[in-house]
């Protein structure tokens, strides 16, 4: 379809929703991708870029090679992503550190919202397969959100590796690219490369991320083609099973310390409603509703 400028700049809007997420530990680019109606054109463009599309760039075909990796698109969208990681990952980071609770209860709500409205696209509730896709997309998310992190190493080649493990978490709904770092020892490093624009290790991040997402979309192009409702069943087993990390009330068991000499969470339990009570109600509700404005919008906007 023919999109104008005005197109452009609310996918632009919709990649910032995206990046949004994902510097949050917990909250996943792909939920909001989903919510917003841009999750089947996000993957098949990102399947696009492949040897077919690299071959015609390095041979000068550069408008062929826009227009088959659906360059207006994936362009307005990573605008609104990088501006968004690059602006809110210092602010993020804060609130995550200050005030914990309030976050986390406006993504309780969001996640919430989001795995009711994927489970909606789901056309075949009634079949077995459909429930067992379900609760494997349960038992996977909630047991990542229980793992401990890992004391890992921070060599170039280890970034690599987190890049390309951690951006296929992103595109998926419900399971957080950020908290998959977190796991992975290397959350709050990113997060000080971004803040401090430590080119290298950006870049080398990044890599692994092209050659991570490349790939992965792939795998996820022909489930969603082939095997559609079980392939939603477990994206949304993901966002159910995700909920028990983005639970807002938490106890810190285990600390670390930064390379700036902050003491930061590493370890957490949830527990029972103790503080901002009515606060956190109001966000989940604030969140909810979001998420549900967000979707009827996406319903009326034609996606290509």
């Amino acid at each position: 379809m023919e999109r104008k400028l005005k197109d452009y700049a609310f996918i632009a809007l919709k990649g910032m929703g995206m990046g949004a997420a994902d510097v949050v530990p917990g909250v996943s680019g792909g939920t909001i991708a989903f919510i917003v109606g841009i999750y089947d054109e996000l993957i098949e463009t990102i399947k696009s870029i492949n040897a077919e599309s690299i071959r015609l760039f390095f041979t000068g075909h550069w408008a062929r090679f826009w227009e088959k990796i659906n360059g207006n698109f994936l362009f307005s969208l990573l605008l609104g992503i990088g501006i968004s990681v690059f602006s809110l990952a210092k602010v993020i980071t804060w609130l995550l550190l200050n005030h914990p609770i309030l976050v986390w209860s406006f993504f309780f709500g969001l996640v919430l919202a989001s795995t009711w409205f994927v489970s909606k696209d789901i056309k075949e509730w009634k079949s077995w397969k459909t429930w067992v896709a379900f609760v494997i997309g349960v038992v996977i998310a909630f047991y990542i959100t229980v793992a401990t992190p890992a004391e890992t190493p921070s060599n170039l080649l280890f970034i690599f590796l987190c890049g390309a493990i951690a951006i296929c978490a992103m595109i998926l709904p419900g399971i957080s690219g950020s908290f998959i770092l977190v796991l992975l020892g290397k959350y709050f490093f990113i997060m000080d490369a971004v803040k401090t624009l430590d080119v290298v290790v950006i870049a080398v991040f990044g890599a692994g991320a092209c050659i991570g997402i490349t790939s992965f979309s792939r795998i996820l192009s022909y489930a969603l083609a082939h095997f559609r409702n079980i392939t939603l069943a477990v994206l949304t087993g993901f966002m159910l099973g995700s909920l028990n990390k983005v639970w807002p009330w938490k106890e810190v068991v285990e600390t670390f310390v930064d390379s700036h000499g902050e003491v930061k969470p590493l370890v957490e339990h949830n527990i029972l409603p103790n503080a901002y009570v009515a606060e956190a109600v109001v966000l989940m509700v604030v969140g909810f509703f979001l998420v549900y404005f967000l979707e009827k919008l996406s319903a009326k906007t034609p996606v290509r």
